[in-house]
């Protein structure tokens, strides 16, 4: 069998090899002590205590573990071991020389030996194995190949990019250039064998002097504008561009130091992500709660609820009808928090009967309601689905929540519900509205929390642009001109758990997400920091606006809304809108009831005559693909329902809620 590199430096073939160069060293020791003219008395000592000082060089090498390291990889603490070991035998001569007795002064190696021998041998054990790191890097190949090697800067030196530096060295096909950084005391510094050649501002100087061919951002910290002006640079040069993982994505094994790891959605959002913390008075308020999560297995219930792990909850319910979904966030919490009770539950929120079951099992204290159809489009072609899911489904469990006296009870909806022109918004605001409407139920705290479009949830744009740019493009884009608001999923759970401890009932936060952002700009960035050029790599497309969907996105209705302070510097509050609870109530009766019937020009009308802003679309912008689904539904409503329309809990009175 053909031996590799290790297998022919194997433990036998170090233990040979470090004996010669042992044995060398302490002849070396007597000529340089005696000038080269070692006296009879001393040569006798030589030869004799020769054999001895191989055989002890070696086993207390092999006792210490020298020879368990691995010789390709030698390194500064490989080097120390190793000089720890050999000043461990050196040390043992040395008491010899001051304990042994005259009798036996043959075996007394004079002082000066013992200390030539220890760096002599040190010498030449390190100086072996650095030639075979050396060896192993490919200095050889380098010495013939006549291949031409890609020229690459590294952006930043800190501690990844020395670690960077040290993998891709080796390469044969990789000529590193040296580093930039924005450290004025590293200038001019050499490290690891490369030279820091000034900050990055001066990358365009730097490229040209040096004929950079590829440049590699190491830095963590760089800021989305920096990013984006190397890109441009970069570009105009026609050179490559990556980025590594961060130390923090290394040490936690997410990804190797050699792999360059995928655009982060806060490198998309055009602003510094929000950062939320949980004070001790915030952590109390969740501790030895029984919460439930509805949509548990989506991308924001599953992470709200990995999240809620570390408030201490006493019980954590799962709701979810996709199974699949509800076990991976199962699973999950599981694997982050065994000991605590967690309860999987698949049901669908449309049926009551099931939920009065769950809350009088399981009597939950606070309530997130995260479950809801939230595509747009698919919600335009499906407008009695989108009612029954997410209106009936939010009134049977604001239902239950009332009944069961839940503390607090917070539910996500979208700025697509302002002056909603799709039917998905359109239904969000009535959830709104249902849960204003038993604000004034009891001690229970009713809220909602306006999203804008959340990076990276499931079926969300970035996801989308992503697998189109794996795929060599296009990335379709509906509008140039569409912006929206951006927030990551971390900042949408935060949002929520915040949300949830404001005693403010009735109301509706948002997160200050500054200026929205164009959708164009989103796919050209994510297109750049994959390493793309849009134009040359990959395209974009054009398509159409689709039905409901706006150009633009607002967090609050001007003429009805303003937004309010909270003790919380980025989450504000939007006042209630006043309205006629009754009214409201016989609407929402008459919404339901057209749904479960399929009428999608009744849909339209009770939309309209809410007067949440909803615009009626004309004949030929609806869509005319439902006729059959509509029939289906409503042979389907018939068998499902037990009897007439419940009466919705709302304030019975003729007085208007707030």
């Amino acid at each position: 069998m053909e031996k590799n590199g290790y297998e022919f430096y194997s433990s036998l073939n170090q233990k040979i090899i470090d004996s010669l160069i042992s044995a060398f060293a302490f002849y070396l020791a007597y000529q340089v002590r005696f000038e080269w003219h070692v006296p009879g008395a001393s040569a006798y000592q030589l030869w004799l205590l020769l054999p001895a000082i191989m055989l002890g060089r070696v086993s207390v090498n092999a006792l210490l573990g020298t020879y368990r390291l691995i010789w390709r990889y030698i390194g500064l603490d490989d080097a120390i071991t190793v000089a720890r070991n050999l000043a461990a035998f050196s040390l043992l001569l040395l008491f010899i020389r001051l304990t042994a007795p005259e009798k036996l002064a043959i075996i007394k190696v004079p002082l000066s030996v013992i200390i030539l021998e220890f760096m002599f041998t040190l010498g030449g054990m390190l100086g072996v194995r650095s030639l075979r790191r050396l060896l192993s890097e490919g200095l050889g190949k380098r010495a013939f190949t006549e291949k031409p090697r890609v020229r690459v800067l590294l952006l930043g030196a800190g501690r990844a990019d020395v670690v960077l530096s040290k993998e891709i060295a080796p390469r044969v096909d990789v000529k590193l250039v040296g580093f930039l950084d924005d450290d004025p005391k590293k200038h001019g510094m050499v490290i690891n064998g490369l030279l820091v050649l000034g900050p990055i501002a001066s990358l365009e100087s730097v490229v040209r002097e040096h004929r950079v061919q590829e440049v590699i951002v190491c830095a963590p910290k760089l800021s989305r504008d920096v990013l984006k002006r190397v890109w441009a640079i970069c570009e105009q040069f026609a050179i490559e561009v990556k980025i590594v993982p961060t130390l923090e994505e290394i040490r936690q094994g997410k990804v190797n130091i050699a792999a360059f790891r995928h655009v982060e959605m806060s490198d998309l959002l055009g602003r510094e992500p929000v950062a939320f913390g949980l004070s001790r008075s915030d952590v109390e308020f969740y501790t030895g709660k029984r919460i439930l999560v509805t949509g548990a297995g989506g991308s924001i219930g599953s992470d709200l609820a990995y999240q809620l792990c570390a408030v201490n909850p006493e019980q954590l319910i799962l709701l979810d009808k996709d199974e699949n979904g509800l076990n991976d966030t199962y699973l999950r919490i599981q694997a982050h928090a065994p000991p605590l009770p967690v309860h999987p539950v698949v049901a669908d929120i449309r049926f009551p009967e099931r939920l009065q079951s769950i809350f009088s099992t399981f009597r939950p204290t606070i309530v997130f309601h995260a479950a809801a159809h939230k595509h747009v489009h698919l919600m335009e072609l499906n407008p009695a689905e989108a009612v029954l899911n997410n209106v009936a489904g939010t009134l049977n469990l604001v239902e239950q929540s009332v009944a069961g006296k839940v503390a607090t009870f917070v539910m996500i909806s979208t700025d697509k519900a302002v002056r909603p022109t799709s039917v998905m918004g359109a239904t969000k605001r009535v959830c709104e509205m249902i849960v204003q409407s038993n604000h004034r139920n009891g001690n229970s705290h009713f809220c909602c929390v306006r999203f804008g479009n959340v990076l990276g949830s499931r079926g969300s744009v970035v996801p989308i642009f992503r697998e189109q740019i794996a795929k060599g493009g296009p990335v379709t884009i509906t509008h140039p001109e569409a912006r929206r608001f951006l927030m990551t999923i971390p900042e949408a759970v935060c949002l929520l758990i915040q949300a949830g401890t404001l005693s403010s009932s009735g109301n509706t936060f948002v997160l200050e997400m500054g200026e929205p952002i164009l959708i164009h700009s989103l796919a050209q960035d994510l297109i750049e920091l994959s390493g793309l050029r849009l134009g040359r790599d990959i395209q974009i497309q054009m398509t159409a606006l689709r039905n409901g969907e706006k150009l633009d996105e607002v967090l609050a209705d001007d003429s009805t809304e303003k937004l309010l302070p909270t003790r919380f510097a980025k989450i504000h509050m939007i006042n209630s809108v006043h309205f006629n609870s009754v009214n409201f109530a016989e609407k929402v009766r008459a919404l339901v009831s057209s749904a479960h019937r399929g009428s999608r020009q009744e849909i339209y009308q009770i939309f309209d005559e809410l007067d949440i802003g909803f615009q009626m679309p004309t004949f030929k912008d609806v869509p005319q693909n439902e006729d059959v689904a509509a029939a289906a539904l409503e042979v389907a409503s018939r068998q499902l329902r037990t009897g007439p329309p419940r009466q919705a809990v709302f304030p019975i009175s003729g007085e208007k809620a707030s």
